[in-house]
């Protein structure tokens, strides 16, 4: 099927093939990217220019690290979990920061007042959460524009996202650019990764079990398997998926990450700003906060700590109390996880548990391994 390509397309791939550095040649991806028409007959195209992007994005990190002598744009994680705040410049991120956990930050009615990342450690059911501001999302940063690479960097290494809107400066716009830039960043919000299992053999060539699920020509997802140099493998599909699917799944880069949408100013924004945010951006849950009194902390709390996908769990050995305080655990965390967690010599001598709380039909229930408890159980591990 031809393409049809426009003129704006041809004119970003002169750019491309003329392009001095990285940089350049990154922009004029992105505008043949953006210029390329959207239709079956172009899909080959889209998907090669992404690799295109890929490889690039690649050897430009590399370039960046090795200027900054191996230095990383990252804070250390502390606490059960990392939330990175993310937003355009001036949406109310340190403000925010600040009053949540009283972090040493600037706080100014300007742009870029952040020009690095700032933490802050804010308490949750007695679970410590770190909070991290870092510098604001503008368009092109996915392009290696400002710290673009560094930036997308730092929220790629994060366990979840805050994305932060100002309510009173259509805050569509401005989630709609957060969103477009860190997808083209390799960043997919509130996505799950498609269920395509590859797994590599030394020959045999390539083998795909589930064909019926492809939205595409097998050729081509060989295609994109041998351009990651995968010749011998068995693919394992057991979802409808697409092309672009199959390359996000390859893509080393490419990343699923929660998120929830923080409303600044949402008491000042205008009428139905806030109802037309939650019908164009239905897979979000929204917090508002007030440009005067902060919002209802008791509900933030909850939202940050819902999005951060993790538990309580308390430990306890036979005739004594729960310690404190509580472990914190992955949402799917096994007792297994929960004895690994408390000492490897535990879990090696690992014999069963019994559990108090919501997991369970009775209190003191007894489990094997891989019992999942809820958040709030009480575990109390027995050994061999």
């Amino acid at each position: 099927m031809p393409t049809n390509v426009t003129i704006d397309y041809l004119k970003a791939e002169d750019g491309y093939h003329l392009a001095e550095n990285d940089k350049e040649r990154m922009q004029a991806l992105e505008k043949m990217l953006s210029a390329v028409p959207k239709h079956k007959g172009t899909e080959k195209l889209v998907l090669q220019i992404k690799r295109k992007i890929v490889k690039l994005k690649k050897e430009m990190e590399i370039k960046d690290a090795k200027k900054s002598g191996g230095k990383g744009f990252n804070i250390r994680k502390e606490g059960a979990a990392q939330l990175v705040l993310v937003g355009q410049p001036n949406a109310g991120k340190s403000t925010f920061l600040k009053r949540m956990t009283n972090a040493d930050v600037a706080i100014g009615n300007y742009p870029f007042t952040t020009v690095e990342l700032t933490p802050g450690m804010v308490n949750i059911n007695d679970v410590q959460i770190q909070l991290v501001e870092v510098p604001g999302v503008i368009e092109g940063i996915s392009t290696g524009k400002g710290m673009g690479l560094q930036l997308i960097s730092s929220i790629r290494s994060s366990d979840a996202l805050v994305l932060v809107v100002d309510g009173n400066d259509n805050p569509s716009r401005q989630l709609n650019t957060i969103l477009n830039e860190l997808d083209l960043g390799g960043i997919k919000i509130n996505r799950r990764k498609p269920h395509i299992n590859i797994k590599k053999r030394a020959v045999g060539g390539i083998e795909i079990v589930g064909k019926k699920h492809i939205k595409g020509d097998i050729k081509d997802v060989k295609e994109i398997l041998m351009d990651f140099r995968i010749t011998s493998a068995r693919v394992v599909i057991m979802e409808d998926i697409t092309l672009t699917d199959v390359q996000e799944v390859l893509d080393y880069s490419t990343t699923y990450k929660r998120a929830i949408v923080l409303v600044t100013k949402a008491d000042i924004a205008p009428k139905g700003v806030v109802e037309s945010l939650r019908n164009e951006f239905k897979d979000f849950k929204f917090v508002l906060v007030s440009a005067h009194t902060g919002g209802d902390t008791k509900e933030i709390k909850k939202l940050l700590y819902e999005v951060a996908n993790i538990k309580r769990i308390f430990t306890k050995t036979p005739r004594e109390k729960p310690a404190y305080p509580p472990v914190a655990m992955k949402k799917n965390a096994t007792v297994m996880d929960v004895a690994k967690k408390v000492h490897k010599a535990i879990a090696k001598n690992f014999k069963y548990a019994r559990v108090w709380g919501k997991s369970v039909k009775f209190d003191s229930q007894r489990v094997g391994e891989d019992h999942v408890p809820a958040d709030g159980d009480i575990v109390e591990i027995h050994i061999k």
